[in-house]
């Protein structure tokens, strides 16, 4: 069982549900982002998901793909990503860590070594947008065998004929992207999200987590009503780039994070 398995069950017995927030790594810079990201949990939030940017963020709006620029620019990068979850686990062991990002930077630093050093630093599970169900032998498989759940993203346009595809060999739990388009793009709603996880949830037994489009307390209980849970990331990040105190920036977490355990 994975540390995101482990979240999952304590939510179910307790009743509710999850929070799931996006930060990039390196964003604005290191030591600012290990900050954030070391006070997340006690804002409320039950899963960290840590962009690992790339030069080329297909899935991403304007301000993640400017969080990616920054964290670049300052020097970030998929080895320096694995070294602030490490330093993450020196003071938390508990908080599952899902690793989103692009194959490009996985390929060059080698399939083998990559899930090697992601389950040492303490990496639960991985988002890769750029690798459909056809490829799952190229990451998918293996970083299953190494202990790590690949979590695959469910969109508007995923038909019933696809679904079953994109559930095959997805473990962790399904994220469901609630809009057609990229990060940051329109707003979710309730109304149209709901059918669609009750359409996933009816082909898989595995929690259901609703992203993209949720910017407000009031969206993520609203969303976290229909599903299990909610991402909340380009929201978060804007706050980041405004220049907000850390402090700041998990205060807003932790409003996000309160609307979404309401639900």
């Amino acid at each position: 069982m994975t540390r995101i398995d482990a979240k999952f069950a304590q939510l179910r017995a307790e009743g509710r549900k999850a929070f799931v927030s996006y930060i990039m790594a390196g964003d604005p810079d290191r030591d600012t982002a290990m900050e954030v990201m070391k006070g997340l949990p006690g804002a409320g939030v039950d899963i960290i998901e840590l962009g690992v940017p790339f030069t080329d963020p297909m899935a991403d709006g304007a301000t993640i793909q400017l969080a990616g620029q920054r964290a670049l620019a300052a020097g970030m990068t998929l080895e320096r990503a694995l070294a602030m979850v490490a330093e993450f686990r020196e003071g938390d062991d508990t908080t599952p860590i899902v690793l989103m990002g692009y194959y490009n930077p996985i390929y060059n630093r080698g399939v083998a070594r990559f899930l090697a050093d992601a389950r040492e630093a303490g990496v639960d599970g991985l988002i890769v947008v750029d690798l459909p169900p056809e490829e799952d032998d190229e990451l998918c498989l293996p970083a299953q065998a190494a202990g790590l759940n690949f979590i695959r993203l469910a969109t508007p346009t995923t038909d019933d004929a696809r679904l079953p595809k994109v559930l095959t060999n997805t473990s962790g739990f399904v994220y469901y992207v609630s809009i057609t388009g990229i990060t940051g793009a329109a707003a979710a709603e309730a109304g149209d999200v709901g059918p669609e996880v009750a359409r996933i949830k009816a082909q898989t037994d595995l929690p259901v987590i609703v992203g993209f489009g949720i910017r407000t307390p009031e969206t993520a209980e609203t969303i976290a009503r229909v599903a299990d849970g909610c991402v909340v990331g380009s929201a978060i990040v804007a706050e980041i780039a405004k220049g907000r105190p850390v402090a700041e920036v998990l205060d807003f977490v932790a409003s996000l994070a309160g609307g979404a355990h309401r639900a």
